[in-house]
C-alpha cells in the first residue's frame, strides 16, 4: 500500500464496517438521509403512561399499562398502574382473586392495611405507613387498602401486577361485596338490626378511589 500507513487503512476499514452495521439496524440504504421506520407489524415496546387518558375518581385518578391498551403485555403476566390520591384520598378497600401486587411510593405518604390468613390459623391484619421509596407488597387474595396519610400532600404509587388484564377485572371491593349480600344475611352476620344497613348505598361497581367526607 504505497502512500497509505497500515493505521488509516485499519481506521478506513472499522468506518465501513460500523456504517454497514448502522445501514443494517436501521434498515437503510447507501446514502439514505434518516432511518427507515419501523416494519409494520412489530409490538409496540413503549407506553407513555404518565401521558395516557386516566381514570378520574372523587379522590384522585388511576391511569395504567394493560394488554388491552399495551398489546404488548399480552400474555405476559404483568401490567402497571400509577395511582394519585389527593389528601384525604382512599383506594377502596379490596382484594384480587388471582393476583399479587407489589407497590412503590413515588411521593408522599400512604397508611396501609393488609388482612390474610396465615398458618396459626388466625386472621393477621398488618397496619403500617410507607413512605416516599418504600415497596409494599399484597399477597393474591388478601384484602387491603391504603389512602393518602397526609391532609395536604398528594400520594403517588405504582403498582405492578402479575397479571395481564385491566386492573378493575381482578378487583373485588368491599362496597361490591356488601351489597351482593341480602340486608337480612348481613344484619345476621353482624349481629345487628337490619335497620343499620338502611344507609348503605346499594351498588355494585368496579373499585374506586373516594376520600374521606
Amino acid at each position: 500500500m504505497t502512500g497509505i500507513s497500515r493505521r488509516r487503512a485499519l481506521g478506513a476499514g472499522v468506518a465501513g464496517v460500523a456504517g454497514m452495521a448502522g445501514l443494517a439496524a436501521t434498515g437503510g440504504t447507501a446514502g439514505a438521509g434518516a432511518p427507515t421506520p419501523p416494519r409494520t407489524g412489530q409490538p409496540g415496546h413503549l407506553f407513555h403512561l404518565a401521558a395516557s387518558e386516566p381514570n378520574d375518581f372523587d379522590g384522585g385518578w388511576l391511569r395504567g399499562a394493560n394488554e388491552q391498551n399495551f398489546p404488548v403485555l399480552a400474555g405476559q403476566q404483568g401490567s402497571v398502574y400509577l395511582a394519585h390520591l389527593d389528601p384525604g384520598g382512599i383506594r377502596e378497600p379490596h382484594w384480587h382473586p388471582t393476583a399479587w401486587e407489589l407497590n412503590y411510593i413515588v411521593s408522599g405518604t400512604a397508611k396501609w392495611t393488609i388482612l390474610g390468613t396465615h398458618p396459626d390459623g388466625d386472621y393477621h391484619n398488618d397496619v403500617f405507613t410507607a413512605q416516599r421509596g418504600d415497596l409494599v407488597f399484597a399477597p393474591t387474595g388478601l384484602f387491603h387498602y391504603f389512602e393518602n396519610a397526609s391532609t395536604t400532600e398528594p400520594l403517588d404509587v405504582l403498582i405492578v401486577f402479575n397479571t395481564s388484564t385491566a386492573e378493575p377485572d381482578d378487583d373485588i371491593g368491599i362496597v361490591g361485596s356488601l351489597n351482593a349480600i341480602p340486608r337480612d344475611v348481613l344484619a345476621a352476620s353482624f349481629g345487628v338490626p337490619e335497620s343499620a344497613f338502611a344507609q348503605v348505598p346499594q351498588r355494585i361497581e368496579p373499585v374506586v378511589i373516594t376520600r374521606r367526607r
